[in-house]
């Protein structure tokens, strides 16, 4: 292996220093422009245009984030009664007068207040 530098305490042979020691030459100025080009064209401005559509699609979207009922939804209790949580099922079992609910399970009640709704064929 050879070695570039002397040991400590050896001196360098004159004109062996400066074959040893490597030029860096520096990128050519236009180079590192095109590089810093390149940079905004394929990091930044992919970044600034996601940034802006993330910031419309909050700003236009107001009230519930989820997306409008459709008239299924409306017309179906199955899939009302499938979107409640067990409080508003209570709730809803309450408003009906149906009796007992509160010793039934979640799918017990499911079942029993649909049977009451198609009954009456409101929700």
């Amino acid at each position: 292996m050879t070695k570039l530098l002397p040991e400590p305490g050896q001196d360098a042979a004159p004109g062996q220093e400066n074959r040893d020691r490597r030029q860096l030459h520096p990128l050519p100025r236009g180079l590192v422009e095109l590089y810093g080009l390149l940079a905004v064209l394929f990091v930044l401005i992919p970044e600034w245009m996601a940034g802006g559509v993330l910031q419309s699609v909050r700003t236009e979207r107001r009230g519930s984030p989820l997306p409008a009922t459709t008239q299924a939804w409306q017309r179906l209790p199955e899939l009302r009664l499938a979107s409640m949580d067990f409080a508003e099922l209570r709730r809803l079992a309450g408003q009906l007068k149906l009796s007992g609910y509160a010793r039934l399970t979640r799918e017990e009640l499911s079942s029993a207040l649909l049977r009451r709704l198609n009954g009456r064929k409101a929700l």
